[in-house]
Order: C-alpha cells, then structure tokens, then sequence
C-alpha cells in the first residue's frame, strides 16, 4: 500500500480541522468555469480527475451540482471540494487529494445553477445524470409526453411566469439555465454529455432542444445557434465508497475523509465535438478527441456495458455479488465470451485494438480488489439493454446468424425480474405488470419495454424464451447450446 509522497493534501493536513481545510483550498481554488450536472462517484473519478491533470487545470473549477438527493454535495461541502480518489490496483492502492470541484451543491438549488450557468466565465457544462434521464422512449426518441417531463413542462412555464415551482429533473433544469444564459446574453457554450449512450451528444441535443421547444421556441432557438454538444466514450469502474474506505483513508493518509472514491487505475475518455468557448487542455491527461467517435462508443458500450449488464443478471442469479465473482464462475464467463464474439464482429478499425481491449477487461473485472456490485449495475435495465444487447442482437440477425449470444443477455435480464420485485427502473410500474404474465407472453410483454421491435418478432421472443433458465444454479451452458447459443442458426 502506497500513498503519493506529492499529494498535497497528504503533505498539508496535520489534523482534520475544518478552518485546515479551508486555509488550504483558498491558495489553490480555481475559477467557476464548469458546470456538471449529476454530482457522483464517477465524475469525481473522471472528469474532475482529468481536469486537476489538464497543464491549465487551475483556471478551471467545476461547480458540481447532485441530482435526485443533496447528500453527496453536503458531505463535499464540508470539506470545501476536497476528496481523496484511491487508486485501487489488483496488488496495493494510492492516494491522491482532488482539488478541482470548487463548489458542491444541491441540485435542487436551481438559482445558483441558473446563475452559474449565466455567467459569461462558465463555458463547458458536463454531465453525468444516467441513460434514464435524458426522457427517451423505447424507440429511442425524445418522449414529451411522459410524466416526469409533463411535470417539469408544467414547472417551466410556472417559473417563466414568475412563479415559484422550479424544474426536479435534470433535463429540466439544465433548459432553464440556459433560458437564463440566453436573457444574460452571456453567449455560446459546449454541452458535455458523459453518460453511456452512444451518439451521447445527438442524444442530450434532441432531449434538451424538445424540453425547450415544448416550453419556449425562443429559448429553443437561442439553444440551437448558440450550444454545441459534444459526444463522449467515458470508461473508468469506480464501485461503491464503502466504510473500510474511509479507515483506509484515515489510517494511510493520517487525515478523515468522509466522501473519499474508489477507482481502478484504467481511465480513458474519448471525445469529439466543439467548445465555443474554450475548455481544459483534458488531452495532457491522456484524453482522446476525434472526429468519429461512433467505433470507439460502440466499443465501450457493447464490450465493457454489456459485459458489465450480462454479468450483472447472470452473476446474480448465480449467487454472486460482484463483478470478479461472476467472472470466476465458468458459466457467466462462457456467456460473456460468446456475447463478445458477436460483438467484435461488428467492430472494425485498427486502432480499436479490439483484442487487446477484451484482454484489458478480463484483467479488469477480474480485479476482486474493486469490489463493483452487480446489483449497481443492474439498475435502469429496459434503457441499458437497449443500447447493450440490442444493437449487436440487429446486426447479428442482419446477417444471418441467430444472436443468441445477444439474446442470452436479455434471457438473463428476464429471469433476474422474476426474483427481483422492486427493480430500479425507469419503467418498474410496467415491468410489474408484464411480471404477472406466464411463458412466452411474459416474454414479449417484458421485452417490449426494452423495445417494441424484439416483441413483435416471433422468432427473437421463442429465442429469448429458449434461453430463459440459462443461468439456474444446476445449468450448464452446454445443455442450452445446439439451438440457442451457437450464435450460427437463424
């Protein structure tokens, strides 16, 4: 176990003081210029990583704002920003002090995000709020119609009248800060969005400018001269902070820490799209921009995602509670190598290294120092699984072949829901009802939340059907092969 002899904060503090803590941040707070929606684990892991390691890191802070609870940017508060990132290999960890969130702040502060957001200094607005947020439908399309953003359509035209009922959701949130950049008139910035969804940047595009247009076509069309939006491919496990996190804080770097972050020692982010008015230099940390990011999104998404999503089910129904013990179970690591299989098929490009990106993550998830539960993982699955097993599962049948080793993820999805019976979902309310179904009208009733094509095709519902029971205690992948997993018969 080591602990970074330059980190600043293991040098500085001698004692866990508060007055400490702010005497230190005042010589190395930098200037709003970031503002990120959806304050985790993650972006504390990432993008604020890469932002204290850009050569121009102190002209940048990031102004952080949580989504759904105040919790984290509470605990964060206290300590002025500062958190320790440990850096978690197979043999030791390191430490090291993040300095770059220079505000932390309730989401449901929607002034001071509206402020922020309007000053002429902010330029580049990052975003992490999860696949479920950004109100797409099962086709993929921007959803106006669903509740939650019905109520926040309702809460827009209540705070554009003057009134006091501000936006709950993200999306919502983020259209009436930039309503209110536009009345500063504080000009054009670049919209980031960091969430596992390919073509990510098109995605928060047609969420934000429909939440717009259905609230002012004036605002609307301030968005889409003046915001550009950036598409990324963002790939780092950052598990759960767990109690034994904070002693080991403690313990090896002689300072508390309540909101510390675990990661592994991988990072990679890829990005493509314009910054109108500047960003970090997030390339001198190691950061990628390209001009065609789809290969490398397409990569992540169905080797590492959907690895991640058919370990996350079939672990579970194996009695398994985190990634490194799902990939030991021979079964699980069968499934995963078939689903990539079909996968790699489909990417192409030598500079994807697609071989040695798959060696990479068997050495990855089998990292049992990193402790990323698969009940994490499994949340909000009729979103995840349609960009991690549906497009491979298309291609696959496309071409002939059967895509059992797609439809085997979505099998694994559909027994976990027979024994979980209050998934996090977007769509919990209809998956519970689909669960009262029997057989292959159960299937299709489940599959049609995941999208409506695979439950109007007979041939994909008998597949998957098939397949259900893959992962029982007493199965062996074997007896489900011939017909179903070759990943060869139509």
């Amino acid at each position: 176990m080591s602990a970074r002899p330059d980190s600043p904060l293991q040098a500085a503090v001698v004692t866990n003081t508060p007055q400490l803590s702010r005497a230190l941040r005042h010589t190395t707070t930098a200037p709003v210029r970031i503002v990120h929606l959806g304050l985790g684990a993650f972006h504390r892991s990432h993008q604020a990583w890469y932002t204290q390691h850009s050569r121009d890191g102190a002209e940048w802070g990031i102004a952080a704002f949580t989504g759904r609870r105040p919790d984290a940017a509470d605990a964060l508060a206290e300590q002025d920003g500062l958190y320790t990132l440990i850096e978690r290999s197979g043999q030791e960890d390191s430490f090291e002090m993040i300095g770059s969130i220079v505000e932390a702040v309730d989401g449901a502060d929607v002034g001071r995000l509206c402020e922020l957001v309007s000053a002429k200094e902010t330029a580049v607005i990052t975003l992490t709020i999860t696949e479920a947020a950004y109100g797409l439908a099962s086709d993929g399309r921007f959803d106006a119609g669903s509740p939650a953003v019905a109520d926040d359509l309702a809460r827009l035209r209540d705070a554009g009248a003057g009134g006091t009922e501000a936006p709950t959701t993200p999306l919502g949130r983020l259209v009436l800060a930039l309503g209110a950049r536009r009345d500063a008139g504080a000009g054009p910035l670049a919209v980031v969005s960091c969430d596992n969804l390919p073509g990510n940047g098109e995605v928060a595009r047609h969420a934000v400018l429909g939440m717009a247009e259905a609230w002012d076509a004036g605002v609307a069309a301030w968005i889409g001269q003046n915001v550009s939006f950036v598409s990324t491919s963002v790939d780092r496990i950052t598990p759960r902070t767990t109690p034994a996190d904070l002693a080991k804080v403690e313990e090896s770097c002689g300072y508390r820490d309540n909101s510390p972050v675990v990661a592994e020692p991988f990072r990679n982010w890829v990005l493509s799209g314009d910054f109108p008015a500047g960003r970090p230099r997030w390339e001198d940390a190691g950061a990628v921009v390209v001009d065609d990011i789809e290969p490398y999104e397409n990569r992540k998404l169905w080797l590492l995602n959907g690895a991640h999503s058919l370990l996350a089910y079939a672990g579970q129904l194996r009695g398994h509670t985190t990634v490194s013990e799902a990939l030991n179970d021979r079964l699980c690591q069968e499934a995963m190598e078939l689903f990539w299989d079909e996968a790699a098929a489909h990417l192409s490009g030598e500079d994807l290294h697609v071989p040695e990106y798959r060696e990479a993550l068997r050495e990855r998830f089998g990292n049992s120092r990193i402790a990323h539960h698969l009940s994490q993982i499994a949340a909000d699955g009729t979103t995840k699984l349609r960009m991690r097993a549906l497009p491979v599962l298309a291609a696959e049948r496309a071409q002939g072949r059967s895509g059992a080793g797609s439809a085997l993820m979505l099998a694994a999805w559909i027994d976990y829901l027979a024994r979980e019976h209050e998934p996090q979902d977007p769509q919990a309310s209809a998956l519970h009802v689909a669960n009262r179904l029997d057989g292959q009208e159960r299937v299709a009733a489940l599959l049609s939340l995941v999208s409506p094509q695979l439950s109007d095709n007979p041939q994909v519902v008998s597949l998957v059907a098939g397949l259900c029971g893959a992962f029982a205690a007493e199965a062996t992948l074997t007896s489900h092969r011939p017909q179903k997993i070759s990943g060869r018969n139509s």
